[in-house]
């Protein structure tokens, strides 16, 4: 889409839609790509660095393929290895800047970290304070630096609009090596608030109020309508499940447009929401509640839950704790509908069903 605008396009990181060659990234609309083709964790060495046994599930996989385009350059086979991603990834990524200055451009910069198995690279190993997680912290706090700096030094900093956000929420059975939800309703995987609630932070200073929060309900699905209207781009006619959201940047605090949030984790529908209010379905789900995290690198067990229907009302209870569809039956009834509506359009099966 924003090649079709004379963008110049390219991508440092982690691309996980398929490892074959006609899938990766430089032939799906990116000029250049340097980065692993999946996750970090799919190599046959165990989260502390040691080989895995032969009998072990993952020892079908092999050494992580460092890809440059379509040509594998480098293979990572160590903890130390992966430490160097980050600084590797940064300074494909400044350079792309450096080269793409004179035009506009798309830069999507995926870092591997802090997906587990997490290191540093020696510049930051040991230096936070913070262990082994504060250092990796550290140095993908690094990177956004030099990711600014060369926009600054550029020269279009200004113009350019930055932004820093995830995929996912926390790993918590990681412990000290998968973060924090800091009060959400459990972590990744889920259908939670925890498992899918994550930072946004944007900067653009010629389009952007600056030290302003937003507490509208937004999405990553909004950033593909959003860029390409931003763009002046032409929109495919297929049906987007985001929705334009320029309004927002432009320091509006809510938008006019009605909106529908449907929560899938794998084939059942687990939720729906209009962004304040979130009907959540009966389903069952991985849990973190009543196990103990492992630390040091090593996951500890998973619980299982069943979640049962309810109503949380997330801006006042973005931990889901407190269920209100007995007071709000109006509420549940229209979000009830929704709900209908998803099933009709995407469908809801439960894992191991008929």
């Amino acid at each position: 889409m924003l090649k079709t605008q004379g963008y110049a396009t390219g991508m440092a990181g982690k691309w996980h839609l398929g490892h074959l060659p006609e899938f990766l990234p430089v032939n799906h609309g990116f000029d250049e790509w340097l980065g692993l083709p999946y996750s970090n964790d799919m190599w046959p060495v165990d989260f502390d660095g040691v080989p895995l046994p032969e009998d072990h599930r993952k020892k079908k996989y092999s050494p992580l393929p460092l890809i440059d385009g379509l040509e594998t350059v480098d293979t990572i086979d160590t903890l130390e290895d992966q430490g160097m991603l980050t600084p590797r990834y940064t300074e494909r990524a400044v350079d792309f800047i450096r080269r793409s200055k004179e035009k506009p451009f798309f830069l999507y910069l995926a870092h591997s970290m802090p997906h587990v198995p997490i290191y540093a690279s020696p510049r930051f190993l040991g230096k936070s304070g913070a262990g082994l997680y504060g250092d990796m912290m550290m140095e993908i706090d690094w990177s956004v630096g030099e990711v600014m700096n060369a926009l600054d030094d550029a020269g279009v900093a200004g113009n350019t609009l930055v932004i820093f956000t995830s995929d996912n929420g926390p790993w918590l059975n990681f412990g000290d090596h998968g973060g924090t939800c800091d009060g959400l309703r459990e972590g990744k995987g889920t259908a939670f608030e925890g498992g899918m609630r994550v930072p946004c932070i944007m900067r653009w200073p010629a389009g952007m109020p600056a030290e302003k929060t937003c507490d509208e309900f937004a999405s990553t699905l909004d950033l593909f309508p959003t860029l390409g209207t931003l763009a002046d781009a032409k929109l495919p006619k297929t049906k987007l499940d985001g929705i334009d959201i320029s309004v927002l940047l432009a320091g509006e605090t809510s938008l006019k447009q009605k909106r529908e949030f449907w929560y899938y984790y794998g084939t059942p529908l687990c939720g729906v929401s209009d962004g304040r209010w979130k009907l959540v379905l009966p389903h069952k789900h991985r849990s973190y509640v009543g196990v103990e995290p492992r630390n040091g690198g090593h996951p500890g067990p998973y619980a299982k839950g069943v979640a049962k229907k309810a109503l949380y009302d997330l801006e006042k209870d973005p931990g889901e704790a407190n269920d209100l569809q007995d007071q709000y039956p109006e509420i549940m009834e229209r979000l009830e509908k929704m709900a209908a509506r998803a099933r009709a359009d995407l469908g809801d099966v439960e894992k191991g069903s008929k």
